[in-house]
């Protein structure tokens, strides 16, 4: 997925830039090579999937990293590093995946009853919970390709502790991520927000180079979309105003009609008992007021409680 969220960057850049021929380098991250270990152990997904792109950004062993933005903390900044672009959004909902054999009409006739579901989102997790309280929600890891190829081979998970799980009935995955790797069929059921509320960033794709690199901030303004950004913007402000790192059950979504931009964020206790929840509005172009207003809200609320809890 990654290669190929890559590859799409470099093409806009050449159809907006014909005289740059950029060159895509592969990097496998830590939490690639990890397939079994929890996030955490790697320091969320930050530690997992940025920190050691953006060192080699700033070694110079790279010119631009391209991330997932979800993936981004949202709670820390990036010294000497900034997110010169942001592509257009692909859909932010999350997508329900069966097993070969397995209908939806027969996960609603069971209620999820017996039922392995995967995912490695603890937001995803609290959630299916929530939805699915007689389902087991087993830990999952993987590229979405990867983790789809493993629900159809039946495979066994295999935990930290050595111990396996599975094989799984169903997985929940972005839709964005399917559409990237171009199993948009797999999805069997789309999740409304009001089920399933997206993680801050969901199908977003970042591109981040050196804060200095004045000529690439100019060829990367060039395809960053501004609708996307703003409604980004507001949700990582929820982020930062909780704390919440990239594990803690957090959920933001934005959208904008006409001048306005509004924004849905919650937080949910990892056993799905518990929904936090706040809508805010305002104006498009000052979208960090409108992140801001809803992270305080959620504070208010008792927020703070239950994103402490993912971190004992």
């Amino acid at each position: 997925m990654a290669i190929a969220q890559t590859d799409e960057v470099a093409a806009q850049l050449r159809a907006a830039w014909p005289d740059l021929a950029p060159e895509v380098v592969r990097f496998t991250p830590q939490g690639d090579r990890d397939q079994v270990s929890k996030l955490q152990r790697h320091g969320g997904k930050g530690g997992a999937f940025v920190s050691e792109i953006r060192d080699a950004m700033r070694a110079g062993g790279l010119d631009a990293a391209m991330h997932s933005l979800k993936d981004m903390p949202g709670d820390e900044e990036a010294p000497g590093l900034v997110i010169a672009a942001m592509l257009k959004r692909e859909p932010a909902c999350d997508a329900l995946v069966l097993r070969p054999g397995l209908t939806l009409a027969r996960v609603q006739e069971l209620k999820a009853a017996h039922l392995k579901i995967g995912t490695n989102s603890v937001r995803r997790a609290a959630f299916l919970r929530r939805l699915y309280p007689q389902a087991e929600i087993i830990h999952f890891r993987g590229a979405a390709d990867t983790r789809i190829r493993k629900l159809d081979e039946g495979a066994m998970q295999k935990l930290p502790d050595g111990r396996e799980v599975g094989p799984a009935d169903a997985l929940v995955v972005a839709q964005a991520g399917l559409i990237r790797v171009g199993l948009a069929e797999r999805a069997t059921y789309l999740f409304s927000v009001d089920e399933m509320l997206p993680a801050v960033g969901q199908g977003v794709v970042a591109v981040e180079c050196p804060l200095k690199a004045w000529e690439l901030r100019l060829r990367l303004a060039a395809i960053d979309h501004l609708e996307t950004r703003r409604c980004a913007e507001a949700e990582r402000e929820v982020l930062w105003v909780l704390n919440g790192h990239c594990n803690s059950p957090i959920a933001g979504h934005g959208t904008i009609a006409g001048d306005q931009l509004h924004l849905r964020a919650a937080v949910i206790s990892e056993d799905g008992s518990k929904v936090i929840e706040t809508r805010q509005s305002g104006a498009a172009d000052r979208p960090r007021e409108i992140g801001r207003a809803a992270g305080l809200d959620l504070l208010a609320k008792g927020a703070a409680a239950i994103i402490e809890a993912t971190r004992l």
